[in-house]
């Protein structure tokens, strides 16, 4: 039996055990630029196998949160690197992971008060976070516009720059968001994308932006280095599609050859239950499919992991890493909790959007508690 604390090979990726980190907006980057703050949060996380950034935005159109950071301009990838160099310097590993939020977004956060951009006209019934008065507040999402096809070539562009200044400023891989109804998953599902071009219609259309962004990040850095994130049925950010085994099913055949490090599954509704009512789905058949056409990338999976039972039952299931959210938010030392069957330290909720240290860099390791 594969215990939790076993080393995993995954692509290029070396890892000593199979917890990862999942990736958490916690909204303490002012003005994008990553601060010595995040790099002690990260660093007292470092006995994860693998540690996921918080979501980074690609570009000033692909931000939608407040005091979210990224990847695109020297300032941020000076932030950044002295999260990489300390980590690193802790015996850690951690991968990026690259966000185009597309609709959901607010015009307070987009260059120049401009709609954010989605692949149709359609808003999205969910919220945002602006900082105002200090302090993080829920808003609706802006009316998007819909992006032109002369457009998306430079969308494939900055993504490609993201992952080569990953690289650049010591990542050891990036992660690239297609779930949780962002920009790349707008495109892929049906009740975002109403197009009838070549990138909509038919799910090879759906599923092409996608693709285009993971082979242009493959042939910059290397499918060792890429892993993805992927959401089948999460209705998070108001995002749904009609058939979504079919989708995955051909989404994941087409990503089995280019020899990614690993594939992130959210299972079920994303921070809610594993079964989504009205929206089956067979992650294993899923994952048979992906092996059987090639696919050798290491297969995560995620949502509501809070203990060892719950994260060893999906190994055994056939998982090969397992990765936690919120219990990684106010245990630094979650794998040696685990480890040793310790109790979890309780995250205190009205900390987890902006701030400073306190609920962030204050949670005590088991020596200290």
């Amino acid at each position: 039996m594969t215990s939790l604390f076993e080393p995993l090979t995954a692509g290029a990726l070396h890892l000593a055990n199979r917890i990862a980190m999942a990736p958490l907006t916690r909204n303490r980057a002012p003005g994008a630029v990553p601060t010595p703050l995040m790099a002690e949060y990260y660093t007292q996380r470092a006995s994860a196998g693998l540690i996921v950034t918080e979501a980074t935005a690609i570009s000033p159109q692909g931000q939608g949160y407040a005091d979210v950071p990224g990847l695109y301009t020297t300032e941020q990838l000076d932030g950044w690197r002295r999260v990489t160099d300390a980590v690193h310097k802790a015996g850690g590993r951690i991968v990026v992971q690259l966000w185009h939020v597309g609709r959901v977004s607010h015009v307070d956060l987009q260059p120049d008060h401009g709609k954010p951009v989605a692949p149709s006209a359609i808003t999205a019934k969910t919220k945002t976070v602006l900082i105002r008065d200090g302090q993080p507040v829920f808003v609706d999402t802006s009316e998007p516009r819909a992006l032109d096809v002369s457009e998306l070539p430079g969308i494939v562009q900055d993504y490609r720059r993201a992952a080569r200044n990953a690289i650049a400023c010591g990542f050891d891989g990036v992660e690239i968001h297609g779930a949780n109804g962002y920009l790349l998953d707008q495109f892929l599902k049906t009740g975002a994308n109403q197009r009838e071009d070549d990138y909509g219609g038919n799910v090879k259309n759906r599923a092409r932006l996608m693709l285009e962004v993971v082979r242009g990040i493959v042939d910059e850095i290397g499918g060792g280095r890429t892993g993805i994130r992927l959401s089948p049925v999460t209705p998070a950010n108001d995002i749904v599609d009609e058939h979504p085994q079919q989708t995955f099913d051909y989404l994941l055949h087409q990503l089995a050859p280019l020899g990614l490090a690993y594939i992130h599954l959210i299972v079920g509704a994303t921070g809610g239950p594993r079964e989504v009512e009205g929206r089956p789905f067979n992650y294993e058949s899923l994952r048979a499919l992906y092996r059987k056409h090639g696919g050798q990338g290491a297969w995560m999976l995620n949502n509501g992991f809070a203990d060892k039972a719950g994260a060893q039952a999906a190994l055994d299931a056939g998982a090969d890493i397992v990765a936690f959210g919120r219990p990684y938010i106010a245990n630094p030392d979650l794998v040696t909790r685990l480890r040793q069957d310790a109790p979890l330290n309780t995250p205190n909720r009205a900390t987890f959007y902006g701030g400073g240290a306190e609920g962030y860099t204050d949670y005590p390791a088991l020596a200290h508690g």
